[in-house]
């Protein structure tokens, strides 16, 4: 079998420029180990799905979507035999699961699930052998439901959009119009959220180490790793970038949670590879980037990465919070030394500096030239709490972009600590 990782540099690749108030297609992934398939796409769209015999295939439209491309497609065998993406005309991108022969699915067992307006879940746990199928005449073509009771990362129900901060942030962002940024906040009380290019693709920067920091803690929960044993520094691990152990001697060694703690705290860029390396290199991490549902998320080389190449989005980011909030990915013990290595990220010029005294963040920064990012989880000193990210590509060094992410985290502070009944309907 193929692996079932569709490269997000090749969609981006073939995605091409949309009309105004169209949305793109932003990714895709098929996981044949949860048997189930995700759709991103990069703003709001509303499904439409089918069933459709000779063959047996499930159809997806996504209406005002562009996709200005050749059809790709994906051979996965087993009771998946392929995935296909194309069009149907300028503005309705098209995805066909076609099952293997043998295989059927009853309609009344399939449903598209909304986590978002932009991203959408189809479980093909409904599919199921069937040796004695019944061959007919012409197509018949039966409606898949499509539910928009939105769920974000299946633990946090969502309310509504926050509009009035949409148009003030917006206002704000066309006066920094050198800037490209994308968000998303959550409120965890109220489900109210804003999501602005939340599914946008940037340079993870550091930001990638809070994903690795979960992963970590999860193999530490199955048992399989501990944080008081020992990591010897190799010099092919040792990089330039943020971070002091880059300067100390190969062979020096550490404990796990020392490690750990400077990864997160000073985003010891060192620390990050000795842990990369610990958790059994990149593409184990990938695969479990991908089993906690993040479509964005990649790591593809080791830190610092200065080009760029690791990648993740506003929304994965706040999703893995969201999945941590709810102690769906940790332990509670975990959970707590998670949060106790995450308040004390050193960098406090980004997101905490929107915030009001009293308030507590824990998160992770992430800095490169040309893109500059923070995300994490807050609670306010009234007792909310709600989850944070934000990316801003920016010309080489702009220190705009900090002021932007402070002007933006103060906006979002002020409305999410006001009293609920003094917000706007």
């Amino acid at each position: 079998m193929k692996s079932p990782l569709v490269l997000l540099s090749l969609i981006s690749a073939v995605l091409l420029s949309s009309p105004v108030n169209a949305a793109k297609l932003q990714s895709w992934n098929f996981n044949p180990t949860k048997n189930q398939l995700s759709i991103t796409t990069d703003s709001d769209v509303k499904p439409q799905a089918f069933l459709i015999n000779n063959p047996t295939r499930i159809v997806i439209d996504l209406p005002q979507t562009t996709f200005k491309s050749d059809t790709i497609r994906r051979n996965f065998g087993s009771a998946v035999k392929e995935i296909r993406i194309g069009k149907v005309d300028n503005n309705t991108a098209r995805i066909v699961v076609e099952l293997a022969p043998g295989y059927t699915a009853s309609p009344d067992k399939l449903v598209i699930k909304g986590e978002s307006p932009s991203n959408w879940i189809l479980n093909l746990a409904a599919i199921e052998r069937s040796d004695n199928q019944t061959v007919t005449d012409g197509e018949e073509k039966v409606a898949i439901p499509v539910t928009n009771n939105f769920t974000f990362a299946g633990v946090v129900p969502l309310n509504k959009e926050i509009s009035q901060l949409d148009t003030e942030i917006k206002r704000l962002m066309s006066r920094y119009s050198s800037l490209s940024p994308g968000m998303f906040f959550l409120d965890m009380e109220t489900g109210e959220y804003l999501d602005i290019n939340g599914e946008k693709i940037f340079p993870a920067a550091s930001t990638i180490k809070f994903p690795i920091l979960i992963a970590l803690f999860q193999e530490i929960d199955a048992g399989r790793v501990s944080l008081s044993e020992t990591l010897v520094m190799r010099r092919d691990l040792m990089t330039g970038g943020s971070g002091n152990m880059q300067y100390g001697r190969p062979g020096t060694k550490f404990s796990l949670l020392e490690t750990a703690t400077r990864m997160m705290t000073i985003s010891d860029n060192t620390a990050t590879n000795m842990v990369i390396d610990r958790l059994g290199g990149k593409n184990k991490l990938n695969q479990r980037f991908r089993s906690w549902g993040l479509q964005n998320t990649v790591i593809r080389n080791l830190l610092g990465d200065f080009k760029g190449t690791n990648t993740t989005s506003p929304k994965d980011l706040v999703r893995v919070a969201a999945l941590i909030a709810n102690n769906k990915l940790l332990s509670s013990t975990s959970h707590d030394k998670v949060m106790a290595i995450m308040v004390r990220c050193k960098n406090r010029s980004l997101l905490p500096a929107g915030l009001g005294k009293g308030s507590v963040i824990a998160h992770k920064t992430g800095t490169l030239g040309r893109v500059l990012g923070d995300a994490g989880i807050i609670e306010t000193p009234s007792g909310k709490r709600y989850l944070a990210g934000i990316m801003v590509a920016r010309p080489f060094g702009d220190a705009r972009a900090r002021s932007f992410i402070n002007q933006v985290s103060r906006l979002v502070y002020g409305y999410i600590e006001q009293p609920i009944s003094a917000r706007q309907p």
